[in-house]
């Protein structure tokens, strides 16, 4: 094959839309598998492609699929980890590429199979996070062996095909069990809820519960039409056509509105529709009298029972997808829509738990805002929801029980309140401050390009990003560029790992889009608060002091090794691309760290023949371990950027997410910042760039004493920006300094209060 056919090759491989094709139009799970060694083999022009799937019960690879061997070999061809080169491959989790497969001493001859001819041999590991999948194999004569372009167009393809063949493997493992209903929850009347600010706005609209009781509301459609019959089986199909429609609107809708998540999010609602052990089920039951509407609840409860009854949490995660598939189903069958999305639309939604999958669900419904019980100010959720721009509060259980479905809701966002059933002079009062809200965003015409003490000193303004349909806010208020992108959220919000070409399209378009200006990138900073099931090693007893952050990702190599080759490779020719690790707590780690992006250079290099250009590297400072080393991490990293939201945690020992202690989270405490003035004396002494990206930057009360201490450069959410710039003209450097030296002059917290108080610029 010509390297000019395979990028082209390897330039479909990544095509996302082909997989989607796949799906939608195998008729079964092994047909869907069946369509995939076809496509590959087609792509590669390899003679054999075949899929092995793993049991970890069993701990045995199972040919289930094959293209060019002898299909009589699926499901009989079974080999342990380590077993034969298809072993081999998933053992040590890496391509095992061979020119004369049958010389190699780990080859495993299966005569059933007839694969004599086809001696050129590549086998790629399928892995979900830290969850194997199974191995993609293809093969040539051996005359014709797979080249460099190739194996990465392979790597590329099992990421995209990962979560497909996983729910594959799983709906054909499944065993039958049985779901408890759960108790509807009875809720009562209020009229004031006083909570906390998530994400500001406004909004107005009738309530709606989020609640987690599909299986109760299955039940209550089963009562609800109970006795109905008659082309049953001919209705099912009607709804399942429908909701495929539904489902690929959806996904759609999606790619537009994020396009970090434009994967396939509803891949496993679509594969259950093409379960046979699934709807053959359902149609078993219809044959025996049953009605439609009872044979899907009846199914899904099953289903649910099963993935709930697993001790894996990705699997467990499964459930929340049949019951959303379900109740589609239902809804599809019925007529009855309540509940599924089309009646959230201009709604305020009170849940009780929320994942980043159901936000991004409710936000296709175009909910109005949210009321959520319970949770940290800062955690991933209220993040997500700041970047879509949707009105929440954080309220306490006690408050929302009085809220029922249909109440009126303003939603205060800014003050954290909710009035529940207001009065119509407080309704006109808040639209009349909505208004209020729209013409000070046109300040972000008064924008400067660029930021100046009173004095003459430069103030660099950057943006934090957690999706790319922020840019456009933050291109608008004239943003100097990004000094932050969060790339956790196209990991948090499926549950899949999203392959190095996914990634790979939202850093382009991301580098695309901010042009000459500078981007830095932080790698994925998961654990903590922002948990992922298919990267859960066990439960954590305290996930704020665990596995989180940069020692997850240097103790999952592979999956720090995809995030930085796609972050290179987005960068190539970029100047200005910055790469960032965050919780960083020794040398040692930062200089392993930083080896692997040496690593991942030497590797794209070797394999595409040009030159990968070195973006600058740098480390968060959160952690009081690094106080006192601040001059020597200074000498080896290329700048620091300070999150202060951890540094206070850590510094103080209060967990910022708990709100029994929210009160001693306290940002002016005297050791915090003493310490922040020891980082950045560290960063100017040995000259290197020091940025503060954390909530204290965009806080105007502290901003004079960044200023003074000899910051100068912030990052912060784009509609902060104008606020943080007109902070920032009005003081001098002189005025600046001694005012720092007030509050670090202090001792205790109270006196430091007094002075923030009083911080007019002089």
């Amino acid at each position: 094959m010509s390297a000019k056919t395979a990028e082209e090759h390897f330039g479909l491989l990544a095509d996302i839309g082909e997989i989607r094709a796949l799906l939608s139009e195998s008729p079964d799970l092994q047909g869907f598998l069946d369509r995939c060694v076809i496509m590959v083999a087609n792509h590669l022009t390899a003679e054999v492609c075949s899929i092995y799937l793993y049991d970890e019960d069993s701990r045995m690879l199972t040919l289930r699929a094959t293209h060019g061997l002898s299909k009589a070999a699926v499901g009989q061809i079974r080999l342990a980890i380590g077993e034969g080169l298809v072993g081999k491959a998933l053992k040590e989790l890496r391509p095992i590429c061979v020119a004369h497969a049958s010389d190699h001493p780990d080859f495993k001859y299966f005569p059933e199979a007839g694969e004599e001819p086809y001696d050129a041999f590549l086998g790629v590991p399928i892995q979900r996070g830290v969850e194997k999948i199974g191995i993609l194999v293809v093969q040539r004569h051996a005359r014709d062996r797979f080249s460099n372009v190739e194996v990465m167009a392979m790597r590329a393809l099992t990421s995209q095909l990962a979560t497909a063949i996983e729910t594959a493997r799983t709906l054909l493992q499944m065993a039958v069990s049985a779901e408890a209903a759960t108790p509807p929850r009875v809720v009562q009347r209020s009229f004031f809820v006083n909570g906390q600010t998530a994400s500001p706005g406004y909004a107005c609209g009738p309530s709606i519960q989020f609640m987690r009781h599909p299986v109760e509301r299955m039940l209550q459609l089963c009562r609800e039409h109970e006795g109905e019959s008659g082309g049953d089986e001919t209705m099912l199909d009607q709804a399942i056509a429908a909701t495929l429609e539904q489902l690929a609107g959806m996904q759609e809708a999606l790619g537009r509105k994020l396009p970090e998540v434009a994967s396939l999010i509803f891949e496993a609602h679509m594969m259950m529709l093409k379960d046979r052990s699934f709807v053959g089920a359902m149609r078993d039951r219809i044959g025996k009298g049953e009605s439609a509407v009872r044979a899907v609840a009846e199914e899904a409860t099953k289903y649910i029972g099963i993935f709930e009854a697993s001790s894996h949490d990705y699997v467990r995660e499964k459930a929340r997808d049949v019951e959303d598939l379900a109740l589609r189903l239902l809804s599809n069958l019925t007529g009855d829509d309540n509940k599924v999305g089309a009646d959230w639309r201009g709604r305020v939604v009170i849940a009780r738990e929320l994942l980043p999958s159901d936000i991004l669900k409710i936000t296709l419904a175009e909910v109005a805002g949210i009321i959520l019980v319970g949770g940290g100010l800062t955690s991933h959720i209220s993040i997500l929801v700041r970047s879509l721009s949707i009105p929440m509060i954080v309220a306490d259980e006690l408050l929302l029980a009085g809220v029922a479905d249909g109440d009126m809701v303003l939603l205060d966002g800014d003050a954290g309140n909710a009035y529940v059933n207001p009065a119509r002079d407080v309704i006109a009062r808040f639209e009349e401050r909505d208004r209020l809200r729209d013409k000070v965003a046109m300040h972000g015409a008064a924008m400067r390009d660029e930021t100046f003490m009173r004095d003459g000193p430069r103030v660099k303004l950057l943006a934090n990003i957690n999706l790319l349909s922020e840019l456009d806010m933050a291109l608008d208020l004239k943003a100097e560029g990004i000094g932050l992108y969060r790339t956790e959220f196209p990991f948090l919000i499926r549950q899949a790992l999203p392959s190095e070409e996914e990634q790979f399209k939202v850093y382009s378009r991301l580098l695309d889009r901010m042009g000459p200006r500078e981007v830095t990138i932080r790698t994925l900073d998961a654990g903590g608060d922002k948990m992922m099931a298919y990267l859960n090693d066990g439960a954590e007893p305290n996930p704020a002091l665990g596995l989180r952050s940069t020692r997850l990702l240097l103790r999952h190599r592979d999956i720090f090794d995809q995030q930085l080759r796609a972050i290179l490779r987005a960068g190539a020719g970029r100047e200005r691309l910055r790469i960032l690790f965050p919780m960083i707590c020794s040398l040692d780690e930062f200089r392993q760290a930083r080896d692997i992006v040496g690593d991942c250079i030497e590797a794209l290099e070797a394999e595409t023949g040009e030159t990968v250009t070195r973006p600058e590297i740098g480390m968060m400072v959160e952690l009081p371990s690094v106080v006192d080393l601040a001059d020597e991490f200074a000498r080896e990293a290329d700048f620091f950027s300070i999150g202060t939201n951890d540094f206070i945690q850590y510094m103080l020992g209060v967990d910022r997410a708990n709100a029994r202690v929210f009160e001693y989270y306290c940002p002016h405490h005297p050791s915090v910042l003493r310490g922040l003035k020891r980082i950045v004396d560290a960063a100017k002494h040995r000259r290197i760039e020091c940025v503060v990206c954390g909530e204290m930057a965009h806080d105007v009360r502290y901003v004079p004493f960044f200023l003074g201490i000899g910051i100068r450069c912030l990052s912060v959410d784009p509609h902060y920006l104008p606020e943080v710039q007109q902070c920032v003209l009005g003081w001098s450097e002189e005025a600046a300094a001694a005012y720092a030296a007030s509050l670090l002059a202090q001792n205790v917290i109270s006196e430091i209060e007094k002075l923030l108080l009083d911080k007019s610029p002089v």
